[in-house]
């Protein structure tokens, strides 16, 4: 499954959202710096969905505020 999510660096506190599109927002607290806020998206992602965070991957948007992940069911 590919999931299309957006990013909030620097977020006071740590939250995932689904929007209305069927996208999420995700809000981290650690600043996009030598991939800290990625590594943290991906960590909320697996406690949100449920799933390893070994079973997400980054697609798309390494450097940009919509990224793509690949989830493994």
């Amino acid at each position: 499954m590919r999931l299309r999510v957006l990013v909030k660096p620097g977020s006071r506190q740590e939250k995932v959202l689904r929007n209305p599109d069927g996208s999420l927002t995700v809000a981290v607290t650690s600043r996009p710096v030598k991939g800290e806020a990625n590594a943290a998206v991906i960590k909320a992602l697996a406690q949100f969905l449920g799933v390893s965070r070994e079973g997400i991957k980054l697609l798309t948007g390494k450097n940009s505020r919509w990224k793509v992940f690949a989830i493994k069911d």
